[in-house]
């Protein structure tokens, strides 16, 4: 039978690998590297040192185009779903074509496989179309949550409180909601500089990495100068990844 190892592989740093991932590395045969283009090229360059460091020769690496993603359309849910599938293509093919019987092959996920991230969704997609016969296998890895966490010297929860986990999308069509402690990632439009001195934020951009950027401090005072760096940060390399706690100062 064909195997899948789904493995996450941290925020960024390359310590952020667990001996699981590690070793789940050191048994694939082939990896599957999305090829994101230029502006995202130290993205497939970490993979690339990760598997270097710790496969086990031979292996080899199969690379394919990352399908664009509509990020204009109004339709945003209809737009992920068909995204989705169009990886789901790449994944089937990959078992298809590359795997030989009883081979392994891997997907390097960043952070953590299930935390806002599609490969699993692609990967069962695959599945229940039936194609392809494999069995499947997700290592956990360290999430940008906690890498932001332990860049700020905060905790991620309060005791008796809840912890809200939400998108910048969500945020700025709801509003913060009654949890006290709200994680938002994918925020491309800085939902959080509306907000009062009733909430404290903890930002970090490419966190885990030699350009991680960190900001902490009331959103009235801050918010500023997170927008200025995120977007000279942006401009500078091209992408940007960021994530951030909203925690409310005097709780509910």
């Amino acid at each position: 039978m064909k195997r899948i190892l789904i493995i996450g592989i941290g925020a960024g740093d390359p310590d952020h690998l667990t001996l699981q991932a590690i070793k789940a590395i050191g048994r694939t045969d082939a990896f599957l590297i999305l090829d994101k283009g230029e502006a995202k090229h130290d993205l497939v360059g970490l993979r690339q040192d990760m598997i270097k460091a710790h496969a086990r020769e031979p292996y080899r690496l199969v690379e394919a185009r990352d399908p664009e993603r509509d990020r204009t359309t109004p339709a945003y849910a209809a737009a992920v779903e068909e995204w989705r599938s169009r990886r789901a293509d790449l994944y089937e093919a990959f078992v298809r074509d590359e795997l030989g019987d009883d081979e392994t092959g891997a997907i390097l996920v960043w952070g953590d496989p299930g935390l806002y991230d599609s490969t699993l969704a692609g990967i069962e997609e695959v599945v229940e179309r039936g194609e392809v016969a494999f069995e499947y296998q997700v290592i956990a890895g360290i999430t940008s949550v906690s890498a932001l966490t332990a860049q700020h010297r905060t905790s991620l929860t309060r005791v008796a409180r809840p912890v809200h986990i939400t998108t910048g999308r969500r945020l700025a069509q709801e509003g913060p909601v009654a949890a006290d402690d709200i994680i938002v990632m994918l925020d491309a439009h800085c939902a959080f500089a509306g907000l009062g001195e009733e909430f404290h934020i903890y930002w970090g951009a490419y966190l885990g990495t030699p350009d991680e950027i960190l900001v902490s401090g009331p959103v009235p005072e801050v918010a500023d100068r997170i927008r200025e760096l995120r977007a000279e940060a942006r401009e500078r390399k091209g992408w940007i990844m960021d994530t951030y706690l909203l925690r409310r100062v005097s709780p509910s």
